[in-house]
């Protein structure tokens, strides 16, 4: 099975024509080397994705004949991706939250000034 397909199968990516794209841009490795989108997926076969700021190691333990269930998925891959992953992801989120809410607009003077008074502290 072609890897793009695999990747949508799993629902991994919401379409092929994404998962694709994810290739291409090389975000996707297989067995350690980068995949095109026609690449042959089978069992046994590491795969390595970086999506949103995370880089997610899957083990494919069998091939699915068309796209499957969300209950389904973990019958045909095996996530071996470290915790510390998903940990970072929430701290990074939570550090760009702290400083600004998201939508509250362009920074104000005050701002300004308290981010160069905290820089001139820092020097």
């Amino acid at each position: 099975m072609r890897i793009d397909k695999f990747l949508w199968a799993i629902r991994f990516y919401k379409t092929r024509n994404i998962a694709a794209d994810a290739l291409k841009k090389n975000h996707v490795r297989l067995n350690g080397l980068i995949a095109k989108p026609s690449k042959e997926v089978f069992g046994g076969d590491q795969i390595e994705i970086r999506k949103n700021q995370i880089n997610y190691k899957l083990l494919v333990l069998d091939l699915p004949k068309s796209r499957v269930g969300a209950k389904l998925v973990p019958q045909f891959i095996k996530d071996q991706t470290p915790k510390e992953a998903f940990e970072n992801q929430s701290l990074l989120k939570d550090a760009k939250n702290y400083y600004r809410k998201k939508g509250t607009g362009r920074p104000t003077k005050k701002d300004r000034r308290d981010l160069n008074e905290f820089l001139e502290d820092e020097a």
